[in-house]
């Protein structure tokens, strides 16, 4: 197991959320062996705890002082209303991992606020994975853990969707028509990168926008997805309004993007490239606890950015490009990005191995800069 940056509180009950194979049931028993644990994906647990939440009241010792650890919460929210009265009671510590904040978010998290911190698990970051880290697999493959030590990263990103399908959208009960979601799916992976329009995306696969809109939200809730609103603060132009949208991981993005005859071969492109920097960036805002909020800047007249960070560090911005070699004009909305905002920190990463700073952009190599993006941000 790779180590991981994530980090937990010593004396303080907390979440721990994430997608689905990042590594969160890994992490615990690996950091917390000893502990009690409940694995509501068990389904003899599962079913223990929907019929009477009451009993994780029974199945912890009276004298119990260590954690207890309740993994995919979400699968029994009822079970919040105990962890809440077991904190107050018998001043108990509770580790619960979540991979779908729909059912958190409706029925009980409210109820433990101030009593649980909230930490994020990532994909495995360059760093986690120190020599190890291949920059062209992790563009194609994706950084979740299984990934490194699969034999066939294909076969098990293939699984890894329809396992989402299966497991958490149909036993969930979050929606009806599977044949139009997977539509839907593949129409999403089209906007990876791009300003979204829900418009475009309902046209594609055929269901209304309000429905389109419905089934981001679910990716949403799943943590497997993402939208990025628009950088307007104090803004000089006018700016566009509609946010971009990402998969969270480039590998699962690669896996749901159908490939054929009118499209590229190549599963390495701009939009894989972004999908790797922006999990890296999340990763790293999260595991550092640097509190910045994540945009991207884009004029009425397409001029963009790829992304920006705005927090009590600073702001930076980055543009991405996918190649070895730069043309003067690929620094241009860096620096008209400066003019607007003239005390950010503004970086082109690109693939080439030559490094300087003009003009006030520091151009560096993309790897390089993934691997201390703690120390750059």
């Amino acid at each position: 197991m790779y180590p991981r940056f994530v980090t937990h509180p010593k004396n303080k009950s907390f979440f721990l959320f994430g997608a689905r194979g990042v590594g969160k049931t890994a992490w615990l028993k690996a950091n917390f062996a000893e502990c009690l644990y409940f694995d509501l994906l068990d389904s003899e647990v599962y079913t223990s705890f929907l019929a009477a939440p009451q009993r994780l009241a029974e199945l912890i010792p009276k004298n119990y002082k260590d954690w207890v650890i309740i993994d995919e919460v979400q699968r029994v929210p009822e079970l919040l209303n105990e962890v809440h009265r077991l904190i107050e009671s018998r001043r108990l510590l509770f580790i619960m991992t979540g991979s779908s904040a729909r059912k958190l978010r409706r029925k009980g998290v409210n109820l433990l606020a101030g009593r649980a911190l909230t930490k994020q698990m990532h994909p495995l970051v360059a760093a986690e994975l120190g020599i190890d880290f291949d920059l062209r697999n992790s563009l194609v493959h994706g950084c979740l853990p299984a990934v490194y030590s699969e034999d066939a990263p294909r076969a098990y990103l293939k699984s890894y969707v329809s396992s989402y399908l299966r497991e958490e959208v149909l036993q969930e009960g979050l929606l009806r028509n599977l044949a139009a979601f997977t539509r839907f799916l593949e129409a999403a992976s089209f906007s990876q990168g791009s300003v979204l329009n829900i418009a475009n995306v309902a046209r594609e696969c055929a269901v209304s926008p309000k429905v389109v809109e419905d089934y981001f939200s679910i990716l949403e809730d799943l943590l497997i997805a993402f939208r990025l609103p628009v950088f307007s603060k104090r803004a000089k132009r006018r700016m566009t309004s509609h946010p971009k949208f990402y998969f969270f991981d480039s590998g699962v993005y690669n896996s749901l993007r159908p490939r054929g005859p009118l499209d590229s071969n190549s599963q390495i492109d701009g939009a894989a490239l972004e999908t790797l920097f922006l999990h890296h960036l999340r990763a790293v805002n999260d595991y550092y606890d640097l509190d910045y909020q994540v945009f991207f800047w884009r004029t009425a007249a397409k001029i963009e950015v790829d992304f920006v960070l705005y927090g009590p560090r600073g702001l930076h911005a980055f543009e991405l490009k996918l190649t070895d070699r730069l043309r003067a004009d690929d620094l241009k909305p860096l620096e008209l990005f400066q003019e607007d905002y003239p005390k950010a920190k503004t970086y082109l990463l690109y693939l080439g191995d030559k490094e300087w700073h003009q003009r006030g952009v520091e151009v560096r190599n993309f790897e390089t800069a993934i691997r201390q993006l703690e120390k750059i941000i």
